[in-house]
């Protein structure tokens, strides 16, 4: 080989490695998404902390990692660390942000050479046309080559193609951020359901109780002529319509005990949890201004995320346009004889690039970019849906936790007028001037109006975790795994 040659040689490699750092197609930009200045539903000085909620000031912390902490139960705290470790969903995703981590390294290897070493030994016979041609001779080859390729980055496919990979990695692992915290509020609306249901059941055996001692009264006013048979009936039916109402409450209860061990990826049948009578209303959740939201909900992430990766699709699709260089070389020994095999003579080499250029294929170029386009026109759509969504879901629950303060004011006023009216139709009974059925009445309206208020204090709780959800949880979008840590080995 000659110096010129050589030159020319280091020309084209050079010229290669410059033409590399070109990416033709869009670079990203994140589209704009419909973002409120401010929410609907906005704090007042009526609803005070522990009410529900309020406005975050720039001193107060915002929900941070295990947001179910704020509501102070340890057992709930138990069972929500469970969901991480033990939830058979979680543990799925977790392995699909695995796999989506593998196939941005799958994707990076094609800007490097490929190298490959093999050997052979061929035996050929030849002979000739005609019978005086001569005898038919056998020849033995024996070839040891190595053989190596690589195809430049010319137009940035390959690094667009590790971007787009690297992207759907990180939309993965909102994935399963948004479904780790799916899970986690199920569980906590679950756990506030059944201790609502223990709740009612505390409620209605107390009054089971009452009206057991309300029978005894009746039938010894019976016995004592001074009341009826019919009121001995009402009062019965009374008590053994409230102990089935008390019966029915375990269908529920064990349905919603099953759904939360199944959560925490266990068995029905190895958790029980212990009954709990709730008081006390939700505590405050801090409430961001509407902007922060898209820091702050994991499947908005995965939406922008998988724009990003629509995007690399089109840069992709327009490097296709253009031509395409490869360069390969290979080196090895060659001979017809095996003790002659490793010898220096037997040494050969080739190497040379090559470069092609598609000049018709029936409009498939043209018709795969426009294919990549309308799908990232999707993408788009869909991530301002997903924004859209994401303060619809602020908004209602912001709405219910307010209008629900507000029932429960009027209710524990209903609460009270029904105790009163027991106790005033009760006496009057027991004085003789009104007749049972005024007691029943009494009864039931004040059962009904105990019974609404801890469906309302249950109402709020389960609010109050939606709405923690609606904004995200303790998650941000800083704890996305970057795309160094995508292309990380796994194992």
């Amino acid at each position: 080989m000659n110096l010129r040659t050589r030159l020319g040689g280091a020309g084209l490699l050079a010229c290669t490695l410059l033409a590399s750092g070109c990416m033709v197609g869009p670079n990203y930009k994140r589209p704009a998404a419909p973002v409120p200045v401010a929410f609907k539903e906005p704090p007042t000085t009526q609803y005070k902390e522990g009410e529900g909620w309020k406005l975050a000031s720039p001193n107060d912390a915002l929900i941070k990692g295990k947001w179910w902490e704020i509501y102070n139960d340890p057992a709930l705290n138990a069972l929500e660390e469970q969901v991480a470790v033990s939830n058979q969903n979680v543990l799925a995703l977790e392995a699909q942000y695995r796999e989506a981590r593998d196939a941005t390294r799958v994707a990076r290897a094609a800007l490097f050479p490929t190298v490959g070493v093999g050997a052979s030994v061929t035996e050929s016979r030849s002979g000739g046309s005609t019978p005086s041609a001569g005898i038919s001779s056998l020849r033995t080859s024996y070839s040891l080559p190595l053989s190596a390729s690589w195809a430049p980055d010319l137009w940035g496919s390959v690094r667009r193609s590790v971007a787009a990979s690297s992207a759907t990695a990180q939309a993965t692992a909102a994935q399963l951020e948004n479904a780790r915290l799916l899970y986690q509020s199920d569980l906590a609306q679950d756990y506030f359901l059944l201790h609502g249901l223990d709740t009612q059941y505390d409620l209605l055996n107390r009054n089971a109780q009452s009206y057991q001692e309300y029978l005894t009264l009746t039938r010894n006013r019976f016995t004592g002529g001074v009341a009826s048979d019919l009121d001995v009936a009402q009062a019965e039916s009374q008590l053994y319509t409230t102990q089935a109402a008390l019966q029915d409450l375990g269908v529920l209860r064990a349905q919603y005990e099953h759904a939360i061990a199944v959560l925490t990826g266990r068995p029905p049948s190895e958790l029980t949890i212990p009954a709990l009578v709730v008081k006390n209303p939700p505590p405050a959740v801090p409430i961001n201004v509407p902007s922060a939201l898209l820091e702050r909900r994991p499947d908005i992430a995965g939406a922008e995320r998988q724009m990003v990766a629509a995007n690399e699709q089109i840069g992709i699709a327009t490097a296709a346009f253009y031509p395409s260089l490869s360069i390969g070389a290979s080196v090895g020994l060659q001979n017809s004889g095996f003790l002659q095999w490793f010898t220096w003579p037997s040494r050969f080499f080739s190497v040379g690039p090559s470069i092609s250029q598609t000049l018709f294929e029936g409009g498939r170029r043209r018709a795969v970019l426009a294919e990549t386009r309308d799908f990232f026109d999707v993408t788009v759509a869909n991530y301002r849906q997903t924004v859209l969504t994401a303060f619809q879901q602020v908004e209602d629950n912001l709405a219910e936790l307010r209008i629900l303060a507000d029932e429960s004011v009027t209710v524990a006023q209903a609460v009270d007028s029904s105790e009163r009216a027991l106790t005033v139709s009760t006496a009057q009974y027991k004085a003789g001037t009104t007749s049972y059925l005024t007691v029943i009445t009494a009864q039931a309206t004040a059962l009904n109006a105990e019974r609404t208020a801890v469906q309302l204090l249950t109402r709020q709780l389960t609010a109050s975790v939606a709405l923690v959800q609606a904004l995200g949880g303790g998650w941000d979008a800083s704890q996305l795994p970057s795309t160094k840590d995508v292309q990380a080995k796994t194992r």
